[in-house]
């Protein structure tokens, strides 16, 4: 009698409300780019880094340990249902003390698993599988997630710190300049001071770039199985690089995340266990049949001679009947029900917080493009200005000092943009993880002790 189970009944939408750009050149994402979303983002040398952070990673070797262990245990789930054999020896005397035998006895014991008892172990075992590969999934999900955000994060800080560089100049230079203004009596102190203010200001930031720059190169290194960080990740670079997520138009149904978010496969596994141990206590409501057997063999140790009367072999039923303790299985079944009950509720609601988490990540996605396409139309305008103030310069409209300051801007605005760009790719990561995208188990053949079920 196989164990009845509740019906799941997700409640998922038949399209994203949020599905993504609408632009010609956007990106259409299929259930299939799942397992490799990074790659969208063109870059060779994260492709390798996500390579080695699955083939490295301590944590992630962890789970693929546990996820072993629990194939290997699922064929035991269902031994307790099947003939067990036993073998012992013994000396002892009989009730008068006079005579001593020695005793050698094979019994076996066959408990039959009738009324689902078999059937819910199957399903236990099963369920631990299904958890051990939803957690092997969610280890897997987030550490691509982790190694794209780290990467992007030493990415910006080589960015920040190359157009820092070009800021701390432009800043030392107007200090510079000040300085001869007020020593021909054209400028005030103030003005100096102002000066030495904003370059200090610039040079806190740098020590604050470097603090974000070593913190992320070292957990990254971490993610790869690494003690020591790669010395690329802890310097300037002088062609900096952000990765660029382009637009997307997300084609992947709701439904999918049923198959590739951990967080719903673990609460399906946690229906699965909770209706096998409803299974299993409704199954104790009715006798527990088994059959029992022993062979005896007898030798009376004092007379030196073989016993007669202990040599028959016996084979029997044995019926366990509840009788006094039914009250109690009884509210253990009705407990167990309405524990099933309860995962079916959270089996359903972690399938809502998908949903939610999917369009939040896209509502974010879609704000991040918005605010990154109004800093690249400011773009020109900055650069305008600054143009046209180097040109009055070169006709002697305008001083070296009146430069500074628009390309100072124009600086500050390319490490906003350095900072969106990023922003947006995050963003990306964000939409991907809730996706529960990353690359997906191989697929085991039915009837192996791997089987998905």
């Amino acid at each position: 009698m196989t164990p009845a189970q509740p019906p799941l009944n997700p409640d998922t939408p038949a399209q994203w409300r949020q599905a993504g750009g609408s632009a010609p050149h956007a990106h259409a994402v299929k259930a299939a780019d799942l397992s490799a979303w990074w790659t969208l983002l063109g870059d060779p040398a994260l492709d390798k880094l996500v390579e080695q952070a699955l083939a490295q990673n301590l944590d992630f070797a962890q789970a693929q340990g546990r996820l072993e262990a629990q194939r290997i245990l699922l064929g035991t789930a269902t031994a307790a249902y099947k003939p067990a054999f036993s073998a012992g020896v013994r000396t002892l005397q009989d009730v008068a003390a006079l005579d001593s035998y020695f005793h050698a006895s094979l019994d076996m014991g066959w408990n039959l698993g009738l009324f689902g008892a078999y059937e819910s172990s199957a399903l236990d075992g099963q369920a631990q599988l299904l958890d051990a590969q939803a957690q092997l999934q969610a280890a897997r999900v987030q550490l691509v997630a982790h190694v794209v955000q780290r990467y992007l994060d030493i990415c910006v800080a080589q960015q920040q710190r190359f157009v820092l560089d070009q800021q701390l100049q432009l800043d030392a230079r107007r200090l510079q300049l000040q300085q001869v203004r007020v020593q021909q009596r054209m400028g005030s102190a103030e003005q100096v001071q102002q000066a030495h203010l904003e370059l200090n200001r610039s040079r806190a930031q740098e020590a604050d770039l470097l603090q974000h720059q070593a913190r992320a190169a070292h957990a990254l290194a971490a993610l790869l199985g690494r003690s020591e960080p790669e010395a690329a990740w802890l310097a300037t670079s002088s062609t900096p690089h952000i990765p660029s997520a382009t637009a997307l138009r997300l084609q992947v149904l709701p439904a999918e995340l049923l198959r590739s978010r951990p967080a719903i496969l673990a609460a399906e596994a946690a229906v699965q266990r909770a209706a096998a141990a409803a299974g299993l206590s409704n199954s104790a409501l009715y006798p527990r049949f088994a059959l029992g057997g022993s062979l005896l063999y007898s030798y009376n140790l004092t007379q030196n001679r073989r016993s007669s009367s202990n040599q028959v072999p016996s084979l029997g039923p044995v019926i366990d009947i509840p009788l006094f303790d039914w009250g109690r299985r009884r509210a253990q079944a009705d407990a167990d029900e309405l524990e099933m009950n309860n995962a079916v509720k959270a089996y359903r609601q972690s399938v809502l917080d998908g949903v939610a988490d999917v369009e939040t990540a896209l509502a974010g996605l879609a704000a991040q493009q918005q605010r990154q396409q109004s800093l690249d139309a400011q773009t020109p305008l900055l650069r305008s200005r600054a143009q046209q103030l180097q040109r009055r310069q070169q006709l002697g409209l305008a001083s070296e000092l009146d430069t500074l300051e628009p390309r100072r801007q124009l600086l500050l605005h390319a490490s906003q943009q350095s900072v969106g760009q990023a922003a947006q790719a995050l963003a990306w990561v964000a939409l991907f993880q809730a996706l529960g995208g990353a690359p997906l188990p191989p697929q085991t053949p039915p009837g192996t002790a791997g089987a998905t079920p």
